[in-house]
């Protein structure tokens, strides 16, 4: 299998498992972002498991896809995303991306309850719905790995270590008051369960991030995750206290 004869800068070959009942997803990957960096690519597939492990023995590589490029071995898929300069999350390595996606996703549902209640998107009501809605997010997050969340939530939590099924009551918790808040009703209940558990998060949070100076993984989305305590998780917690006191004092405004 020769792959010194391509030796144009902007022509790859690429081998990668394409076999009945499976084709690789991140040979498809790799071929789609060799065409999109203008690559025109050398695509050879790999029927059999034979073919496959005859390719790994004569390059002396463990995985599959492959990519090539001017005669030179790049690698897989996330050795062609170094290649060409893009980011390549490593195992244990922080990102912030779940937390971006969930607070963009809860504003645009927001943005969207406000247009088909008022034909407009209110500003403040639209406010209201977005923290309400992240926390439901935030909550269902947590609900996807109660076990996972719990261990995580012990290691910064002041009342979850000293009673520790509260790191399973938290989940149901957030979530049942974010969507009582985005029913408005039931205040007497939501209003009281943001604010405690609001509460006991900030506190916790800051003591454990600005003035023990630990560096921890946030539980705020949920067990396994990357997102690195600190001013996420604080401010999760700051808008489910800001929420509740919003909540009491609102009637008293009109």
């Amino acid at each position: 299998m020769s792959t010194t004869s391509a030796t144009d800068p902007k022509k790859a070959v690429l081998y990668r498992m394409v076999m009945p009942g499976h084709t690789c997803p991140y040979g498809l990957k790799s071929k789609s972002l060799l065409e999109r960096q203008s690559f025109t690519v050398e695509d050879h597939h790999l029927k059999t498991r034979e073919e496959t492990d005859a390719f790994k023995a004569e390059h002396g590589v463990k995985t599959t896809p492959q990519a090539f490029i001017a005669g030179k071995r790049i690698g897989g898929y996330d050795d062609l995303r170094s290649h060409f300069g893009k980011t390549v999350l490593k195992e244990g390595d922080t990102t912030y991306k779940p937390v971006v996606a969930i607070f963009g996703v809860a504003l645009a549902l927001a943005a969207a309850m406000s247009w088909a209640m008022s034909g407009t998107i209110v500003p403040l009501r639209t406010a209201e719905w977005f923290i309400a809605v992240a926390m439901v997010l935030l909550g269902l997050q947590k609900l996807r790995d109660v076990e996972g969340f719990s261990t995580m939530f012990l290691n910064y939590d002041l009342f979850a270590m000293r009673w520790v099924p509260y790191g399973y009551v938290y989940p149901y918790a957030e979530t049942l008051a974010g969507l009582l808040m985005v029913a408005g009703a039931l205040m007497w209940l939501s209003v009281p369960l943001a604010l405690i558990i609001g509460t006991i998060g900030a506190v916790s949070v800051f003591k454990a991030v600005y003035i023990d100076r630990r560096e921890l993984k946030c539980a705020c989305v949920g067990g396994g995750s990357n997102v690195p305590l600190g001013f996420v998780s604080l401010t999760e917690n700051l808008m489910m206290v800001a929420m509740a006191i919003w909540m009491v004092a609102k009637p008293a405004m009109h």
